[in-house]
């Protein structure tokens, strides 16, 4: 009996490890448990270029909290791309709701780069101008087309849309995507693969099904995954990574 205590004792502990971060997210202004998603914005957030001036290629990675209790854990990303001379942004990204129906979860479609998601705002993790987004472009839309998880999806662990944006990243080294730690299932490999660059190209992890895992980069210094949930340091930017809370970076004053 004292053993069985004394092991839900550490299970209890553990949890609360884990679910401290997304716990104190709901306190911020970044998590909204009550917004609707039927009558949220949609509304561009003013961060990406106006195609109609803008006639360099451009290419850029967002990434906005889900809906409701889902957003405390985790965001959702996508990948805008516009060709040199194009009128229009197109938007790549995993949709659960279109694999359910459709049982494809790829979808790409025409519009606003940066708007908000369901309400929540979105954030700039890359981007690329000019030739260097040009040559990225191609390269997008090949990795894209051999994306080896378009028939699946599963919120957690993954395949989901952070799956999807971290398979891209790793076949398109300039991006130096390092994607946050509230992107969960960015570490999901698949069912066969353990081993694989991190979506900044620079570095190598570890991952069991995107459930336990670690990795070590130039970009995103060293990670651990539990369950999902990444935990880190990232030397290069004075900075610690939580669930649920993200990136916190030390600031500096003259």
């Amino acid at each position: 009996m004292k053993t069985f205590a004394l092991t839900l004792r550490r299970l209890l502990l553990v949890l609360g490890f884990l679910l401290a971060g997304p716990a104190l997210a709901t306190m911020t202004d970044d998590v909204s448990l009550d917004r609707s998603w039927r009558s949220a914005s949609s509304d561009s957030a003013g961060l990406a270029p106006d195609p109609a001036v803008t006639p360099e290629a451009v290419v850029q990675v967002y990434g906005a909290r889900t809906v409701r209790w889902r957003g405390a854990f985790a965001v959702h990303t996508w990948i805008a791309v516009k060709p040199e001379g194009a009128q229009s942004f197109t938007i790549h990204e995993v949709i659960g709701w279109r694999f359910w129906q459709s049982g494809n979860a790829v979808r790409q479609r025409q519009g606003t780069a940066d708007r908000y998601w369901f309400g929540a705002a979105p954030e700039l993790y890359a981007e690329l101008r000019g030739e260097e987004a040009a040559t990225a472009i191609p390269q997008i839309e090949a990795a894209i087309a051999n994306y080896p998880f378009a028939g699946e999806y599963k919120t957690w662990p993954g395949p989901n849309s952070n799956t999807f944006t971290a398979s891209i990243a790793r076949q398109v080294p300039a991006l130096n995507l390092d994607l946050p730690p509230t992107a969960v299932g960015k570490d999901y490999l698949g069912e066969t693969r353990f081993l694989a660059a991190t979506p900044s190209g620079t570095g190598y992890q570890l991952s069991l099904f995107g459930l336990l895992g670690a990795g070590l980069a130039v970009e995103e210094g060293l990670e651990v995954n539990i369950l999902g949930l990444t935990f880190g340091i990232d030397p290069l930017d004075l900075a610690i990574k939580l669930p649920g809370l993200g990136r916190i970076a030390a600031t500096t004053g003259s």
